[in-house]
C-alpha cells in the first residue's frame, strides 16, 4: 500500500505508498551501532555449506547478476537505479560475494503492469514482490514463481530467518508449497491526510468541527462559496479499499471476507453504493476536483495541492516531505492540520479502516532465476538484516545526513543536498525488503525515532496528531481476510473487472443525481455478469469451508 489509508474524497485511491522502515537492535536488524558507515559481511554462507556454490572466501566463483526490483516514485532528481546508495550496496555487498547488483525500476503507480510486462519479456527481476496477498497469489497462479527451500534460506540467511521464520511458516505456504518470504511489519504507520487549516478557519469553522462526512461536505460547500478551492480527489483504480468508512460496525467476519479484496472492487455491496452516492453528490455540487479522473498519480495530486487549487492531500509523512514548503512558497499564509478520521464517516457511524497484515512486502522468487541467483537473494536479505547495513541505508552518513541526539538516535540534517542525500522517503524502497518501519531497543526509543523521522520542521503538530489518531483508532482497524486457498476466479476476472469498474463508477459519479439509482442498478448487473458473481460464489464456498483467516 500497499498500503493506503482513507482520506476524504477519493484521495486514497491513487496516492502511493512510501513507508518509513527500520529494525530492532537485537533481533530484526537495527540501530545497534548508529555510527556505522560500512557494511558487514554476511556470516550465513560459507564454502562448507555448499562447496560447489561459494568458494573459500564466501564468494561465487563466477560473477552472479542479481536483479532487484525497486519502486520508482518519480522523485525529482533521484535515479532509483544509480545513486550513492546503489553504488554503496555494490561495494559493500556485491564485491564481497562477487555479485553484480542490478536495480530494476518498478513504477509505484503501475507496479503490476510493469512486473507483468517484464515477466512476459523474460526480463523480470529475481524477486517478484507486492504488498497485498491477492496479487501475490495471482503471480503464483500464473506460475511465474518457484517453490522455495526453507532450509536453504536458513543456511544462507540465518539472521533474516530468525527474524521472519514464524511469518514465513505461517503465511508463505500455498497448496503445500513454500512460495513466499516476507518483510517485517511492526505496528506503526506514518500515513496521514492533511488539510488547509487556514481555509477551514476562513469559512468560520474549525478542524475539530469535522466530526462526520456531512460536516466535511458542509465545509467543502463553504470553500466553494468563498472561492477558496475544492477537496482533493483522484482516480480510484487497482487498490480497492475505498468503502471502509461506509461499512457497518461491528463488522460481520463472513461478510467482510466476502467483499473485502484489494484486487477487485466490492462494487455491488451496500458500502460501495453509499460511497458512490457521496462521491456523486460531491462531484455534481462542485465540491471536489472536477478533473479527479485525470489525477492518477501522486505527483498530479500534489501539484494541485501545492498550487492552492485543492485543500486536502494524503502522504506518508517523513522529515524530508517537501509538500509543505512547496505549498508555502505559493501560499505564504497556508497552515496545515490532520484531517480527523471521522470526517469521512457518515453521521452516527464509526471510523473503520483497513489494518495492515502482519507482514510488509510479500516476495517470491522468479521461476527463471537460477540456484545461484536465488542464493544471492538470500545473501542479500541476510546482509541487509545486519544492523550496521540497515542503519546506514536508513540514515546515511553521520555528520552529513544526520547527527546523533542524547539518546543515540539519528536526527536528520534538514535540507541536506550532498552526494549522500537520501531519497524523499529516506531510502525506504531499498530496505523495505526486510522491514517496514524503524525499531529500536525499546518502544520508547522507537516512538522517539518515529517522531524524528516523521516530523517536518515547523509542522511538529502534524506528527503529534498522526500518532494520536493511530493509537485512538486501533480498535476500529480490521485486516482484510487471507484465504487459505487460491481464488482462481479472482485471477481470471480481475483485469477485466478492474477496467469495467473504472468505466462504470465514473459514469455513475459524473451523471445527474436523479439518474443514480437506475445507473447503479444497471451497473451492478453488468459487473456481476462480467465475472464478479463467479468470484462471490467461489469466495462463499471457501468461507463456508472455513478456508480463510
Amino acid at each position: 500500500m500497499s498500503k493506503m489509508k482513507w482520506v476524504p474524497v477519493l484521495l486514497a485511491g491513487a496516492v502511493s505508498a512510501g513507508m518509513l522502515v527500520g529494525c530492532n537492535d537485537k533481533e530484526s536488524g537495527s540501530a545497534a551501532s548508529p555510527s556505522a558507515s560500512a557494511g558487514t559481511a554476511s556470516p550465513s554462507a560459507s564454502a562448507s555449506a555448499n562447496p560447489g556454490l561459494l568458494d573459500a572466501n564466501n564468494k561465487f566463483p563466477q560473477t552472479v547478476t542479481l536483479d532487484i526490483p525497486v519502486y520508482d516514485r518519480a522523485f525529482e532528481g533521484w535515479n532509483v537505479a544509480d545513486n550513492y546508495y546503489t553504488r554503496w550496496i555494490q561495494k559493500e555487498f556485491g564485491e564481497k560475494h562477487n555479485v553484480k547488483v542490478n536495480f530494476v525500476p518498478i513504477s509505484r503507480t503501475n507496479e503490476v503492469r510493469d512486473f507483468e510486462q517484464l515477466l512476459s519479456a523474460a526480463k523480470a527481476p529475481d524477486i517478484i514482490f507486492h504488498y497485498d496477498m491477492p496479487q501475490a497469489l495471482t503471480y503464483y497462479g500464473e506460475e511465474v514463481l518457484q517453490p522455495l527451500k526453507l532450509e536453504e534460506i536458513q543456511k544462507y540467511a540465518p539472521t533474516y530467518w530468525k527474524n521472519m521464520s514464524k511469518t514465513i511458516e505461517q503465511y508463505g505456504n500455498v497448496d503445500q508449497k513454500n512460495m513466499f518470504v516476507f518483510a517485517k511489519r511492526p505496528n506503526y504507520s506514518n500515513w496521514v491526510g492533511i488539510i488547509r487549516k487556514d481555509w477551514v478557519e476562513k469559512v468560520g469553522m474549525k478542524v475539530e468541527d469535522l466530526t462526520s462526512l456531512e460536516k466535511y461536505n458542509e465545509m467543502l460547500a463553504k470553500w466553494k462559496q468563498a472561492g477558496l478551492g475544492v477537496g482533493g480527489a483522484s482516480l480510484t483504480r487497482n487498490v480497492f479499499n475505498y468503502s471502509y468508512a461506509f461499512r457497518e460496525w461491528p463488522v460481520d467476519p463472513k461478510k467482510h471476507a466476502l467483499y473485502s479484496d484489494l484486487a477487485v472492487a466490492d462494487f455491488t455491496s451496500p458500502a460501495t453504493e453509499a460511497w458512490l452516492k457521496n462521491l456523486n453528490y460531491q462531484y455534481i455540487n462542485g465540491l471536489i476536483d472536477k478533473e479527479f479522473y485525470l489525477r492518477d498519480d501522486d505527483n498530479k495530486l500534489k501539484a494541485e495541492f501545492v498550487a492552492g487549487k485543492t485543500g486536502t492531500y494524503g502522504l506518508y509523512l517523513t522529515s524530508n516531505s517537501d509538500v509543505f514548503n512547496a505549498t508555502l512558497k505559493n501560499n505564504p499564509g497556508a497552515t496545515f492540520a490532520v484531517i480527523p478520521p471521522e470526517a469521512g464517516v457518515p453521521k452516527g457511524g464509526k471510523a473503520p479502516s483497513r489494518a495492515d497484515w502482519p507482514f510488509g512486502l510479500i516476495m517470491g522468487i522468479n521461476h527463471k532465476s537460477t540456484e545461484q541467483e536465488r542464493v544471492a537473494v538470500w545473501l542479500y536479505l541476510e546482509w541487509m538484516s545486519q544492523p550496521k547495513n540497515l542503519f546506514f541505508l536508513q540514515n546515511g552518513v553521520e555528520g552529513q545526513n544526520y547527527t546523533l541526539d542524547a539518546n543515540g538516535l539519528p536526527k536528520k540534517v534538514a535540507d541536506f543536498k550532498g552526494e549522500s542525500k537520501l531519497s524523499n522517503n529516506n531510502n525506504k524502497d531499498y530496505w523495505a525488503l526486510v522491514t517496514e518501519i524503524a525499531e529500536f531497543s525499546t518502544p520508547e526509543l522507537t516512538d522517539k525515532a518515529n517522531r524524528i523521522n516523521w516530523t517536518v520542521a515547523g509542522q511538529e503538530h502534524l506528527t503529534d496528531q498522526l500518532l494520536k489518531n493511530w493509537n485512538d483508532g486501533a480498535q476500529y482497524r480490521i485486516p482484510d481476510p487471507l484465504f487459505t486457498v487460491v481464488l482462481k476466479k479472482v485471477s481470471e476476472h480481475k483485469a477485466d473487472l478492474n477496467a469495467l469498474f473504472q468505466e462504470l463508477y465514473l459514469k455513475i459519479v459524473m451523471s445527474p443525481s436523479d439518474q443514480f439509482d437506475k445507473l447503479y442498478a444497471e451497473a451492478k448487473k453488468k459487473f456481476l455478469d462480467a465475472g464478479y458473481q463467479e468470484i462471490l460464489n467461489e469466495k462463499q464456498k471457501a468461507i463456508d469451508a472455513n478456508q480463510f483467516r
